[in-house]
């Protein structure tokens, strides 16, 4: 079903290979500034697909599908190339700056698993507020990494996204640890 919102959820998915490429040369300060507008962009996509698929009553299984899977996508991308780029190197612990990365990316995995398995039992895991808290600090931590990347000589950017990486970490953890205890109520 072709609706606006599921065009622009697809939009998102498709644009992904995009923003990696301009995420590609860590020197070309260009590119990143055109990252950064693009992944802006994608995120005002995706609140927008949501917005008019609940104003307008067109909520649909293939947006429903679509939209966590789009939006795993373009993180997971921002993560694996900020980190292949070196972007995720910082002060004080040096490349350990990956492991708030490689948290993020687990929990992902393993919150989609875990909700594939309720779904076959019919149990909906509801998104949370801390959920929610938890995605906007990523966005904005990897949003801001990625304009570090066009603006170098503002350190203190870097720092301050590399600080916010590692605080949706800890929520990450957080709601995992929230999405698990319920998921284990339903095991045997």
């Amino acid at each position: 079903m072709m609706t606006l919102p599921n065009i622009l959820t697809l939009s998102r998915i498709v644009t992904i290979p995009l923003l990696a490429a301009l995420l590609w040369w860590p020197q070309w300060q260009l590119g990143y500034a055109l990252a950064f507008v693009l992944y802006c962009l994608m995120g005002i996509t995706d609140y927008f697909d949501g917005y008019f698929a609940r104003s307008s009553d067109k909520v649909s299984r293939l947006g429903q599908f679509l939209d966590p899977i789009a939006d795993k996508l373009m993180i997971a991308a921002v993560i694996l190339v900020l980190t292949a780029q070196g972007y995720l190197r910082g002060p004080y612990v040096g490349d350990l700056h990956v492991v708030a990365g490689l948290i993020i990316l687990m929990r992902e995995i393993a919150v989609s698993g875990l909700r594939e398995f309720l779904a076959g039992l019919q149990v909906s895991v509801p998104v949370t507020r801390l959920a929610k808290w938890k995605t906007t600090l990523q966005l904005v931590a990897l949003g801001g990494l990625i304009l570090s990347g066009a603006l170098p000589n503002w350190d203190w950017l870097h720092l301050l996204s590399l600080i916010a990486l590692w605080s949706a970490a800890v929520l990450t953890v957080i709601t995992g640890w929230d999405y698990l205890r319920v998921g284990l109520r339903h095991m045997d």
